[in-house]
């Protein structure tokens, strides 16, 4: 196989995609993953880059270090890379104000009033978490890698997120090959429809992909 692929693992979206199959994400091994979807593809590795939110230490210290365990774990695997954002934390104070005021309006008496709004206010609760930004800085780095750097023959996403096809699509005018894998809940059509695609299966995960010590 002479042709060389970066493949670029967008963390999220595989991490939550696979616990929809019933598989432990800690089980998968990342970087047999990365081979086998490269075999599959006929290319050789040369780079794989793993992309992911961190959590804050304010989320619990058992979670954050946990997490950041894994990445490290991740970050020694031969021929490998790291890449994370914070995850964006956003108040909702100002849709609970909204909502009181709203309740301000409907007239209830003043033993009805404190229980609803402590309701509305247990329904919103009082923090927001959400990835930002990740998506984005694997776009970029396909382009940079692939195109304006030249460092590979094929690139490779593993992700089912549709958000990429444009820059997947700038990518394959650009004379590269361009490939995308993932397990079937999550994986957008648009994406298989436009691009060589690899549909990782339960038993496809479990037979080529575990880590040696894990059985499912």
């Amino acid at each position: 196989m002479s042709k060389t692929a970066i493949v670029f693992i967008d963390g999220n979206n595989f991490y939550h995609n696979v616990k929809q199959m019933k598989i432990k994400p800690s089980y998968i091994d990342i970087a047999k993953l990365s081979d086998f979807v490269c075999a599959n593809f006929e290319c050789k590795r040369k780079l794989s880059i793993y992309y992911n939110s961190v959590p804050s230490i304010k989320d619990g210290e058992p979670l954050y270090y946990k997490h950041m365990s894994f990445l490290s774990n991740i970050e020694k695997l031969p021929k490998f890379e790291v890449k994370t954002r914070k995850l964006q934390r956003h108040s909702t104070q100002e849709v609970i104000l909204q909502k009181k005021t709203l309740i301000n309006g409907l007239d209830f008496c003043d033993k009805c009033q404190p229980l609803v709004e402590t309701m509305c206010s247990d329904c919103i609760g009082g923090v927001k978490k959400r990835e930002k930004g990740i998506d984005v800085m694997i776009a970029v780095d396909m382009l940079d890698l692939c195109v304006i750097k030249n460092k590979c023959n094929v690139c490779i996403l593993i992700s089912g997120d549709a958000d990429y096809i444009h820059a997947l699509d700038l990518i394959k005018k650009s004379g590269k090959e361009v490939a995308t894998a993932s397990v079937p809940p999550g994986y957008s059509y648009e994406l298989r429809d436009r691009h060589k695609y690899f549909i990782l299966g339960k038993n496809l995960l479990i037979e080529n992909c575990l880590k040696d010590y894990k059985m499912i």
